[in-house]
């Protein structure tokens, strides 16, 4: 039985992938989802990347045979750096929504302006809960409002991540599946992973957001099936 272990995206709760693993135990993998540093699980000072991707090594120091990564959003960021630097340790990449390409955009950077002067004059904007709210609304970053200080900065240091030359090296077989009205990590971003990981298909799931695998689990579920069935 092969191992797939999940590594899911920005949230402090498991309990919506129920479905998925389930659906993945049906169809022959043994699931290992572990809690995520900072997220499902904890962390004591803020992390860069390199940090989970050392974290994730760890966790599969133990493995004799290559496994399967299932990343959603972040998750799909640790993996792709993950799989490039221990090629060895992963038979498969199976993408979901992810994060990783950079945007060297007027948004982007507008963004990123937005999360520094948050961090910077946090007590300003502690003293009225509604213009904070407003400002988080209008930039696009509910994770990081509900965030800790320590989480903030972490995610201050994960979207600096450019993941194009880790996924450049990547020569397993990568599966993207990606929500055709994602606003978070935009279907355009799946096509640009497409064109750049040497070996992938991407599918699209008609109608889903940035959480394809939560909202319709069962296509998602079926385009893993059929991909293995006529690919692995």
């Amino acid at each position: 039985m092969k191992k797939i272990y999940i590594l899911h995206g920005w949230s402090y709760t498991k309990d919506k992938w129920e479905p998925m693993i389930w659906g993945l135990g049906a169809l022959g993998y043994q699931v290992v989802f572990p809690d995520i540093p900072g997220l499902t699980g904890t962390l004591d000072k803020p992390w860069e990347l390199s940090h989970y991707m050392h974290w994730l090594r760890d966790i599969l120091r133990e493995e004799k045979e290559p496994v399967v990564l299932l990343g959603h959003s972040n998750g799909g960021r640790i993996a792709i750096s993950y799989t490039a630097k221990y090629p060895e340790k992963v038979s498969e990449l199976i993408l979901v929504d992810s994060a990783g390409v950079y945007h060297d955009d007027f948004f982007t950077n507008f963004k990123k302006s937005s999360l520094k002067t948050i961090a910077k004059a946090g007590k300003v904007f502690t003293k009225s809960e509604t213009l904070r709210k407003v400002l988080y609304k209008l930039i696009g970053v509910r994770d990081y409002e509900r965030a800790n200080p320590i989480m903030r900065e972490t995610m201050r240091n994960l979207i600096k991540v450019d993941s194009l030359p880790d996924a450049k090296k990547i020569n397993a077989p990568v599966l993207l599946i990606w929500g055709s009205g994602d606003k978070v990590t935009p279907l355009s971003d799946g096509k640009i992973l497409a064109d750049t990981f040497p070996n992938a298909e991407l599918h699209i799931v008609e109608g889903a957001l940035h959480s394809p695998q939560i909202t319709h689990s069962a296509d998602v579920l079926s385009i893993i099936q059929k991909y293995y069935e006529n690919n692995i």
